[in-house]
């Protein structure tokens, strides 16, 4: 059955101890080679609440078999695909291990999937801003009115504007044991990573962020930002990730952030996800990021076709993307683009015309090898489902998947996505080099399209370059 958990004034949630001792075990399967912000928080706001909270980071640490079998609540951070998907093995293990526990799922994934994942034992799915839903959830457990695990709650989506509290990062393991930063002369550089925003403004169609936000964005107020910061960067963090959808979704609340991080921490670095679109808006203060400390922006530019971007909605063209590359060569400022590269409308020319561009563009170092191979995810409350264009190539829904399938029209350019995917991880277990792979991808492609190319001969880049000469993470995967 389904039923509706109380959503109590945030007063009732500040008491300080709960009626009955309750256990509560966070779990995070992947976060992008991050020490997960979406454990931290919440076990800040459970532990204020009197919950005895464990947070297990499953990418680095074993599941706790004793822990779960004491638990009476389970939760699952469901921030991104990868990490619904490889959830669903552990939620079947948890609910052996423990059949008597209340299973939560809670992110963005959480409320999208949400017929799925309670077929798999979920009962309670949180969206939005969920620090105040699981500490709801918390004491209404502790009060027995959710005594039942056959019971099942609707998903709750909050838009609140949470006063947020300095996340709590005790029991997980330490930074240095996550994604770190190359730096061009080779050194590495521990990384933390926070949020200063949550939710987006815009709504791409193709972005998961919108079926949730519906085109809101929520705050961390300045002072947690930089006291959560703080508190990493006396673990060893050396560069810091902001996690934002679009930093400058709220352009009054980072322009004064980063000066104050830079004021109190003048050598350390950070990196920051910013749309084309807004970096084009305020690009008066792209100079203040490159000289507050800026290691590079990152920006979903997703496809150099107009016909795609207009199918995604992204507010940006091709020229508006070459001019934001020039401009941040230009500043010195390293520009980072990200792409959904392999969708149903690419064709083989088409993938020759962006490896070309990136190389015009002195782009080509600047991208991770896997923003090579990356293909479309129709994920279930796309808003790319309300295009024709969309409604004509897709097959059902997969749920083992969590998307709809597509075939590509023409196979080889199927067979060249998978080609490339090969490729790719071939070259992370042999730690190549970027530009061997995308030259490596590049040999393949003309090879494919048997010299039917508009492009005679390779561009001239160096195959092998002596070093890096661009920051980068070590983690590069971004889905």
């Amino acid at each position: 059955m389904a039923d509706s958990i109380t959503y109590a004034p945030q007063a009732r949630l500040d008491i300080g101890r709960l009626g009955n001792p309750i256990e509560i075990v966070l779990i995070s399967t992947y976060e992008l080679g991050r020490q997960p912000f979406g454990l931290a928080s919440p076990a800040a706001w459970l532990r204020r609440l009197g919950a005895h909270v464990t947070c297990l980071d499953l990418s680095l640490q074993h599941l706790d078999t004793d822990t779960i079998q004491t638990a009476n609540i389970v939760a699952f951070y469901l921030p991104m695909h990868t990490a619904t998907r490889m959830a669903i093995k552990t939620i079947r293990i948890v609910r052996k291990l423990n059949p008597r526990a209340h299973l939560c799922a809670y992110g963005l994934y959480a409320v999208t999937n949400v017929e799925y994942l309670r077929r798999e034992g979920i009962q309670t799915a949180l969206g939005g801003e969920f620090e105040e839903g699981l500490c709801e959830l918390v004491v209404q457990v502790s009060e027995g009115v959710l005594d039942s695990p056959a019971r099942f709650f609707e998903p709750i989506i909050s838009f609140a504007r949470q006063q947020f509290i300095v996340p709590d990062r005790s029991g997980l393991p330490p930074l240095r044991k996550y994604a770190q930063l190359i730096m061009p002369d080779g050194t590495k550089r521990v990384v933390g990573y926070t949020e200063a925003t949550r939710g987006c403004k815009h709504e791409c169609r193709h972005c998961p962020i919108v079926p949730v936000y519906e085109g809101k964005f929520r705050i961390v107020q300045r002072e947690v930002v930089l006291a959560d910061i703080r508190q990493q960067v006396a673990m060893g963090a050396e560069h810091i990730t902001f996690g934002d959808p679009d930093f400058f979704n709220g352009i009054g609340h980072a322009i004064p952030l980063i000066e104050a991080l830079h004021r109190e921490f003048e050598h350390l670095s950070y990196d920051v996800t910013i749309k084309v679109e807004h970096l084009r808006k305020h690009a008066d203060y792209l100079h203040l990021l490159r000289d507050t400390g800026c290691a590079f922006v990152t920006s979903a530019v997703e496809s150099i076709d107009n016909a795609v971007l207009e199918i995604f909605g992204k507010n940006h063209t091709r020229d508006d993307f070459i001019d934001v590359a020039r401009f941040c060569g230009e500043l010195r400022l390293n520009f980072s683009p990200t792409f959904v590269t392999f969708t149903p409308w690419l064709s083989l020319d088409g993938y020759e015309d962006l490896l070309a561009l990136l190389t015009k563009l002195n782009l080509a170092i600047n991208v991770a090898p896997i923003q090579l191979a990356i293909r479309l995810l129709i994920p279930f409350g796309s808003r790319l489902l309300e295009r024709s264009e969309v409604q004509r190539i897709i097959g059902p829904f997969d749920e083992s998947a969590l998307s709809y399938r597509w075939v590509h029209p023409d196979p080889r350019v199927d067979s060249l996505q998978e080609e490339v995917l090969r490729i790719v991880r071939a070259a992370s277990d042999s730690r190549q080099g970027r530009m061997e792979v995308f030259n490596a991808v590049w040999r393949h492609l003309h090879t494919v399209m048997g010299g039917s190319t508009k492009y005679l001969r390779m561009p001239a880049i160096d195959p092998a370059p002596a070093r890096v000469t661009i920051p980068y993470l070590t983690e590069p995967w971004y889905c």
